[in-house]
């Protein structure tokens, strides 16, 4: 038997020769594994819970698909409900003064009541569960400043979980526009919230009501200028809870807001209806667009044929004429140019070549027009070369020849150096800054005088 038996070898020899490279790459590598593992002690105690990944990803419901739609927004609408119920309500914030003012820990230096932090502790076991979040160890730290006794003031913590409260109550009510359901709301969401929103500010009573959707238009475009400057169309709830405008709407809720406030507040109704009066002013063939020519005018009408070609060039037009809404990103841009959002805006245009930076021919490219600008006005025209040497030393860019936007929002002159190149009444004021200075000083003893 012991051929047959040797015939079998050679015949399973044979076989196993004819096994591809690959095929025997992976038996080898099973064979490493299998006695691998037995080396190691087996695999007994290795964690299995890969096997089961869990669900990371859910796919948002279809137009056409009703019904998904519908369970979504309901669920969506209980779990905000939810987090409603998990915020203090006015009687809890009364509560919570009251139990502070009741642990104030001595001495009283000036007007001003103090806590240490065992007291601290001591309100945050009696206010309650919704409180606990507040009564850490950090968040007394971060309110801990040069109190030689450790103590924190009671007005600021107060203020502090007051702004909190606020800001939850605010994500909530803007998270109930977000019909995505995505954390950000796009321009049509934001509409809806600030329309739902005029009648309970107080300084908007006097709007008409045909009037509301200009305002909204130009609330909403504030939001998106400076929250979305690459243009995508919605902006993170995040975003608009962290910067102030929306402090400002809401500053119109007090009845008593002084003028000078309501003047500086883009959202007051003066300041609504002040910029949508400039844009009925300029339209003078009253179709509801603007021309070139017709925006020439606005401010001083002082801005350079070159800096408006440009903007029509790169801007949002409707044969070759623009809406109140691109108006209100020029308008924007031109009146914040210390802002970063309004020097990309307008850097843009600048940069003439796409290249992400100005140089030299961009520079003077836009400053020919000042000087012929200056020529009509008969003035004598400065020295393209002078001027170019001081925005150089303006700027003081990395690079000796490129002016990139970051240089100019790093060197705090970006407002000046746009306002030279653009703008010849910005031209002006800057060449004359010196006089100018000079002349307001003497105007002081005047004014002192009488």
């Amino acid at each position: 038997m012991e051929w047959k038996q040797a015939l079998r070898r050679r015949l399973t020899a044979c076989t196993d020769s004819k096994k591809s490279e690959q095929e025997r790459k992976d038996e080898e590598m099973e064979l490493f594994t299998k006695y691998y593992m037995e080396w190691k002690g087996g695999r007994k105690n290795v964690n299995t819970s890969y096997m089961n990944i869990p669900r990371f990803y859910y796919r948002l419901p279809a137009e056409d698909e009703v019904l998904l739609q519908k369970l979504r927004e309901e669920s969506r609408a209980v779990f905000l409900q939810r987090k409603s119920r998990e915020l203090l309500d006015n009687e809890e914030l009364q509560n919570l003064w009251f139990l502070l003012d009741k642990h104030q820990t001595p001495p009283v230096i000036g007007e001003e009541a103090m806590i240490n932090y065992e007291n601290f502790l001591k309100v945050g076991e009696k206010a309650g569960p919704k409180c606990k979040q507040f009564f850490t160890a950090k968040v007394f730290a971060k309110l801990l400043h040069n109190d030689p006794y450790g103590r924190i003031s009671i007005m600021q913590f107060f203020n502090y979980v007051m702004r909190k409260v606020w800001l939850h109550q605010t994500r909530i009510g803007l998270s109930l526009y977000d019909v995505a359901g995505q954390g950000y709301l796009r321009e049509s969401d934001l509409e809806n919230y600030i329309l739902e929103l005029i009648p309970t500010l107080p300084q908007l009573d006097g709007l008409e009501k045909s009037f509301y959707s200009f305002y909204v238009c130009t609330a909403v475009r504030k939001f998106f200028f400076f929250l979305d400057p690459l243009r995508t169309g919605k902006i993170k709830i995040q975003d608009i809870l962290a910067c102030s405008f929306l402090d400002d709407l809401l500053e119109l809720r007090d009845e008593e807001l002084s003028k000078e406030s309501q003047e500086t507040n883009w959202f007051s109704a003066p300041s609504a209806l002040r910029v949508y009066g400039q844009y009925l002013n300029l339209d003078k063939d009253h179709n509801g667009m603007l021309s070139k020519e017709e925006l020439s005018r606005y401010g001083t009408g002082t801005l350079t044929n070159i800096f408006l070609d440009r903007f029509f060039q790169e801007c949002l037009t409707y044969d070759g004429e623009m809406d109140y809404k691109t108006y209100l990103d020029f308008v924007l841009a031109l009146e914040n140019r210390k802002e970063p959002a309004a020097l990309q805006y307008i850097f843009k245009l600048l940069d003439i070549e796409n290249k992400g930076y100005l140089n030299v021919f961009s520079l003077n490219y836009f400053f020919r027009a000042i000087q012929e600008q200056m020529k009509i006005h008969g003035q004598e025209p400065v020295s393209f070369q002078d001027v170019k040497d001081e925005v150089f030393d303006m700027v003081k860019p990395k690079d000796p020849y490129k002016i990139s936007l970051q240089d100019l929002i790093n060197s705090s002159q970006g407002d000046t150096v746009t306002s030279i190149l653009i703008d010849l009444n910005g031209f002006w004021t800057y060449e004359n800054r010196e006089v100018l200075v000079a002349s307001d000083n003497d105007s002081v003893p005047e004014l002192e005088d009488t």
